[in-house]
């Protein structure tokens, strides 16, 4: 598992679990701030993603250290090593805004590829940022996207049962990516009470891994759902991602 440690970006009222170059493990508001979640009612090109981030962000009052997290989606999952090229004109971006903190990426995030209408470029999807709140509101926090990766390294030896797609196979990955959600939960100080939305991506039936794996964790949030997005992880080999979120605000926004 991945111990991440739990750091302050103080310019974005946030704290972040440290992950790898490419995103954090998940973010979670300091007091007197909340993170809202933005959906897009249509993606649009990642790149043009950014620009348009930037003017919503001017209209709320928000520098752009005010983003926190992002949702991607691209038409296919990516070799390792195109994720990997990928990654880099991502994270040139970050850069280029400033957003890193002490050299390190500080914004979770959620890349996956759909199987029903597949966009024909990497697009936005969505994005969450902080906003001054109540200093008595519940904390709200992001959980990044997580697949199947051991030790969450961009190596393709390091994905569980990697090629096996038989109902064992998918459980254990399963099992895998819900003890991922819960450390990162814990280590950002969250509890599973405090979850409101859960996203499971895969292209593999899910029923009966909800009712074994993912629902017993779940003490308050039974009522929320399970969210089902018929989609591949961004890492070809990888079959089975969620992530989560405990937000008050969800918002939907069309950019184009």
């Amino acid at each position: 598992m991945e111990g991440a440690v739990l750091i302050h970006n103080p310019k974005g009222h946030y704290h972040f679990l440290q992950g790898i170059d490419p995103y954090s493990c998940g973010v979670i508001a300091d007091p007197g701030y909340e993170i809202v979640n933005v959906t897009l009612k249509r993606p649009i090109p990642w790149r043009e993603g950014f620009a348009q981030i930037d003017a919503y962000l001017k209209a709320q009052g928000c520098g752009r250290t005010a983003l926190c997290a992002m949702q991607l989606r691209s038409p296919v999952p990516f070799t390792m090593e195109g994720f990997i090229d990928f990654n880099r004109g991502y994270c040139e971006v970050l850069q280029e805004w400033g957003l890193y903190v002490e050299d390190l990426n500080p914004l979770a995030r959620t890349n996956v590829a759909p199987l029903v209408e597949p966009p024909s470029v990497p697009m936005l999807y969505g994005f969450s940022y902080v906003l001054p709140c109540e200093n008595d509101a519940e904390p709200t926090f992001i959980i990044a996207g997580a697949g199947e990766l051991l030790e969450a390294a961009l190596n393709s030896e390091g994905i569980v049962r990697r090629g096996e797609t038989d109902r064992d196979a998918i459980r254990e990955k399963a099992t895998y990516v819900v003890e991922v959600m819960e450390e990162r939960l814990l280590g950002l100080g969250g509890s599973w009470d405090a979850v409101n939305r859960i996203n499971i991506y895969t292209v593999h039936p899910i029923s009966e891994l909800v009712e074994d794996i993912v629902l017993p964790k779940l003490v308050a949030g039974k009522g929320h759902g399970i969210h089902w997005h018929v989609s591949r992880p961004p890492i070809v080999d990888i079959e089975y991602e969620m992530d989560m979120r405990g937000v008050q605000r969800e918002l939907y926004v069309n950019f184009s």
